[in-house]
């Protein structure tokens, strides 16, 4: 990996941020389209400048779960980054439009831990032991690249494409709901514009919270007790327009839902 070369995809990302306008593909900055290693080196550079910048880590994300995501993108594995504190907004709660470049809506399961998963290898009794509750949510990626114009070497430098997340305020213990047969609906202005079920979260959201663990414990950085974990679409994202109204149905998990300001 080239340093200068991480270091003005990294500015590039950030500088776009900082704009709201968005930059060119950072993959044509790293020469590369497949070099996950250097994507992700990119990806710790901004999070460690947010980080010494005040910013508050709240928990993960896990992205390109949902086969019908996967193939919006033409990536085969998923990916992760990181939330902030900064990035949760609360179940009714207007979605600030000044903060997103080209937003898109997207359903998911979010899980938050009240243990650490610090295993060198976990179980999905790990998780199910690791997890206090599940919440209905909807993420809000985003894209520091202009037009969408990314590889899976874009969006994880671009840490994992995250822009914003609602998160319901109904705990669900796992116990009370089946999170692979559950049933998710997403409306936008009332039109169904997304479907799918937990099992289309790489089989089922327990199981893409198992792969997050492992990595992110490989990494030297494990889940820890608080943390919100956003576990992937359950269907296709969406692009949302300024006074979109959202609202994603998970069945048993409830509903979560928000509008997109200006």
């Amino acid at each position: 990996m080239n340093a200068s070369s991480l270091e003005a995809a990294a500015e590039a990302l950030w500088a776009a941020s900082s704009s709201g306008v968005p930059c060119g593909p950072v993959r044509d900055v790293l020469g590369t389209t497949t070099d996950l290693e250097a994507a992700y080196a990119v990806q710790r550079i901004n999070l460690e400048r947010a980080i010494a910048g005040g910013r508050r880590v709240s928990g993960r994300k896990i992205g390109l779960t949902s086969a019908a995501v996967q193939e919006q993108l033409g990536v085969d594995q998923p990916d992760y980054g990181t939330l902030f504190v900064d990035m949760e907004v609360a179940d009714g709660v207007d979605l600030d439009g000044s903060r997103l470049l080209q937003p898109r809506a997207e359903a998911e399961v979010a899980l938050v831990l009240e243990r650490d998963l610090d295993r060198e290898e976990h179980s999905v009794v790990d998780i199910i032991d690791a997890v206090a509750y599940a919440l209905p949510a909807i993420e809000v990626v985003d894209s520091r690249v202009a037009g969408w114009d990314i590889t899976i070497v874009d969006t994880v430098a671009d840490n994992a494409s995250c822009g914003l997340y609602v998160l319901g305020t109904r705990p669900v213990p796992l116990a009370a709901v089946d999170l692979r047969t559950l049933a998710m609906t997403m409306r936008i202005d009332d039109e169904v514009v997304s479907t799918g079920t937990g099992a289309a979260c790489l089989g089922h959201p327990l199981h893409a919270a198992r792969w997050l663990a492992d990595t992110m414990m490989g990494l030297g950085t494990p889940l820890q007790a608080g943390d919100c974990v956003m576990t992937g679409a359950l269907g296709p994202m969406r692009p949302i327009t300024p006074g979109a109204f959202i609202e994603a149905d998970l069945g048993p998990l409830g509903t979560v839902v928000t509008r997109l300001g200006p």
